[in-house]
């Protein structure tokens, strides 16, 4: 089987438009019905937003967790109010890779690293697919594309089988859709 990898001169948020572009051809193409965003702000989950509509694909859409770098959330209430009456889902988990608990002192810090060497897009992929999973926002080994960026907008998407974080040895990736060369 062959299949098309892009690869993005560099990472950020203008590579968002067309990493929305990919996604959607090929969750079409693998017949996936939902997609897993790392969102900050909001900017990200409504470029997806705008593109899923009237397509039987849904959103999970994955904001940092409360009280992560301020007090409150910079993901706007209105939005996920707005995603919500869409049918996507918005989950406010914690942030595997930011806590000393998860899986031995320090552990996440080490595997957060390893990822890196993929792109920080790849390692926040990874750690939204276990948050949603965790959460109860998809199933475990449900094929879905995780989507996410280095720094804002969206640089990169896997195509995966979830796991949750007690079992992450189960997570798969099975195909790169696409990222940066860094």
């Amino acid at each position: 089987m062959e299949e098309k990898i892009v690869y993005f001169e560099k990472p950020g948020r203008e590579n968002t438009e067309d990493v929305v572009k990919l996604v959607v051809e090929r969750a079409k193409s693998r017949n996936i019905k939902r997609i897993v965003v790392a969102s900050t702000r909001g900017n990200t989950a409504t470029a997806f937003s705008s593109a899923v509509e009237e397509k039987d694909i849904r959103l999970v859409v994955v904001p940092w967790q409360f009280g992560f770098k301020e007090s409150g959330n910079p993901f706007p209430g209105g939005l996920v109010d707005d995603l919500r009456e869409k049918g996507h889902r918005v989950h406010f988990g914690t942030m595997l890779f930011h806590t000393e608990n998860f899986y031995g002192t320090n552990t996440p810090k080490v595997m957060a690293n390893l990822l890196r060497t993929f792109g920080q897009g790849t390692k926040v992929c990874i750690e939204i697919l276990m948050m949603a999973c965790d959460g109860g926002c998809i199933g475990e080994a449900e094929n879905v594309i995780a989507v996410a960026g280095t720094g804002s907008g969206a640089d990169t998407a896997l195509l995966a089988s979830a796991a949750p974080s007690n079992r992450i040895s189960s997570l798969r990736i099975h195909e790169i859709i696409c990222k940066p060369i860094l």
